[in-house]
């Protein structure tokens, strides 16, 4: 099924209604779920990253699908692509691109970067150096390159998709707070059952599905949605319970750094495009707390202690969740 449609909500001048976002976003879905089976919220919060102008940090072990992840992503969107495999030797301008003398022309000419895609997949980003890490940072807050003083924006949407495998630990480079902070959310793909591995081996062993994947919808449609969810109200309540959850976590005794106010506007953030994806066209806290634990967990630095006694910062914010307040959900 292709992402042509007659219906004035996703051509017309009027923009795409929450039902058109809610019915391509499935699309979408769907169309990554025939790559990574039986994980229908790891591709939802995947979803949330892309509706809400984010980007994704996949974090996992190796062989359970996070560059598959990536791919199906980018692959059922008809818009430009690029990859980037990170290693040691990776320079900051492999990936943003650098000015090149033309002896021709007697000037300096600037070489875009594979960032200037629409989606960037940047394949274990923890394998290079933190020099070459840092030349995302721009990109990913401010979607534009600076190089030798020039500005160049980027495309949009724009999204990273970054993977990191946190087993394989000689020779990476742990991602910085600053870096992690950019990330809107980190997921976990994990392994998969056994109906679901059963599935994965009587469909995926003859071809891998990746070659035979075609795009649902292209680029100018996914601008649309992103602009329809940018108009989902979330209510002075929902604000405050955002606020006070995100608040939380600078004064928790078992983290010795709590979450940005980036964090709180990446939050709502993600909490909008939940609200779209159920056809909503207000947030309730329940999409507060369903986005939580990918949005807040990855940015939390847990103390000493708190790793001695196994503690996780998933764990924080779950318990988070069960004893905070929640406001009474209103419609909009």
């Amino acid at each position: 099924m292709t992402a042509t449609s007659s219906r004035p909500g996703l051509d017309g001048d009027m923009g795409p209604g929450l039902g058109d976002v809610a019915d391509l976003c499935g699309r979408i879905a769907g169309n990554i779920q025939r790559v990574i089976v039986g994980k229908p919220d790891v591709v939802r919060v995947a979803m949330v990253t892309l509706l809400a102008e984010g980007h994704l940090l996949v974090e996992d072990v190796p062989g359970v699908g996070k560059t598959s992840l990536a791919k199906a992503l980018a692959r059922s969107i008809d818009c430009s692509v690029s990859r980037v495999q990170f290693t040691p030797d990776l320079l900051p301008g492999d990936i943003t691109g650098l000015s090149v003398f033309n002896r021709q022309t007697t000037e300096f000419e600037f070489r875009p970067g594979p960032v200037f895609a629409n989606i960037v997949i940047a394949d274990e980003i923890n394998r290079a150096s933190p020099k070459t890490q840092s030349a995302l940072l721009e990109c990913m807050a401010e979607h534009q390159v600076t190089v030798d003083g020039a500005t160049y924006a980027l495309a949009s949407p724009f999204m990273v998709v970054a993977t990191q495998n946190p087993v394989e630990m000689d020779g990476t480079y742990p991602l910085p707070e600053a870096q992690r902070d950019r990330f809107t959310a980190r997921v976990s793909v994990g392994y998969p059952d056994l109906a679901a591995e059963l599935a994965m081996v009587d469909e995926h062993s003859a071809a891998d599905p990746l070659d035979v994947l075609r795009p649902v919808t292209d680029a100018r449609r996914v601008r649309a949605v992103v602009d329809a969810v940018r108009r989902v109200r979330v209510g002075p309540e929902v604000r405050q319970y955002c606020v006070e959850l995100v608040g939380t976590t600078r004064r928790i005794p078992d983290v010795r750094l709590g979450a940005s106010p980036r964090a709180t506007l990446q939050l709502v953030r993600a909490a909008r495009a939940q609200a779209a994806l159920a056809g909503r066209g207000f947030v309730v806290p329940d999409d507060v707390q369903a986005v939580a634990v990918p949005v807040l967990a990855h940015r939390l630095l847990l103390t000493p202690d708190a790793l001695a006694s196994r503690r996780s910062a998933v764990d924080i914010v779950r318990s988070l969740l069960g004893r905070h307040p929640v406001p009474a959900p209103r419609g909009g």
